[in-house]
């Protein structure tokens, strides 16, 4: 099959070599770059858990002060492996969602036991910080990186693109969904997707999408994507 992956290549290279290691043809369309942000000092000693809903958010985290056994809480199994590749002992992971997130953090960390911290991108689907607020958690949001839209692609690669259109097509946030919507009618290709399986990480990214026919719409957790080959 062929397989369009559209994160940025530091987010798929592992999954890039897995799909061509089992035989796929893949493609690479990168819809957003993550760009550090800088952010205010913080004292972490002040904190008794942090909450990641993505690995950039711990790729660009400043962890020179931070005790490595503060309970860490992450969003699925890719977010998992970057806190234990830097360190992180007491990891707890959800299935690749915030609201399953959501569960873990009011299941194992009391609010009564003292503050969270909850890093983040500047653009999330889930205001996770503002609804935990709502259960009587105290927690403070850091934002440390920014996802921008890429607007310009290779020429060649998209005419090839256009040429042989893949079979499956991953989207992983609602701003790459909105990026990608505006990649097919910029290169007017929006009635070649009809054979296309669309995979999205929730209704709403889908739902952006919904103008583009296309063969079946299929809803998916980071770390599902292998498993989701099979499904078609």
């Amino acid at each position: 099959m062929h397989i369009l992956l559209t994160r940025p290549l530091d987010d798929c290279y592992n999954i890039i070599l897995k799909f061509k290691s089992l035989g796929h043809q893949v493609s690479h369309l990168p819809l957003l770059s993550i760009k550090k942000l800088d952010y205010e000092q913080i004292d972490f000693s002040n904190f008794k858990g942090i909450i990641f809903t993505s690995a950039n958010a711990v790729k660009f985290l400043n962890i020179k002060n931070i005790d490595k056994n503060l309970l860490c809480f992450c969003v699925g199994a890719a977010t998992e492996k970057k806190a234990r590749s830097i360190g992180f002992q007491n990891v707890i992971s959800a299935e690749g969602n915030v609201e399953n997130l959501k569960e873990l953090v009011l299941q194992n960390f009391d609010k009564k036991d003292g503050k969270l911290i909850y890093v983040s991108g500047e653009a999330i689907s889930v205001d996770l910080d503002r609804q935990l607020i709502k259960e009587g958690y105290d927690i403070k949001r850091v934002i440390n990186y920014r996802a921008i839209n890429n607007q310009k692609f290779d020429d060649d690669f998209v005419k090839a693109l256009k040429q042989n259109i893949p079979d499956i097509v991953y989207i992983y946030s609602q701003n790459s969904a909105l990026n990608f919507l505006s990649f097919i009618k910029v290169n007017q290709s929006e009635k070649l997707w009809m054979n296309t399986n669309l995979m999205c990480i929730s209704e709403k990214t889908s739902s952006i999408l919904n103008e583009i026919k296309w063969k079946k719409i299929f809803l998916f957790n980071p770390g599902e994507e292998e498993y989701l080959l099979y499904k078609i």
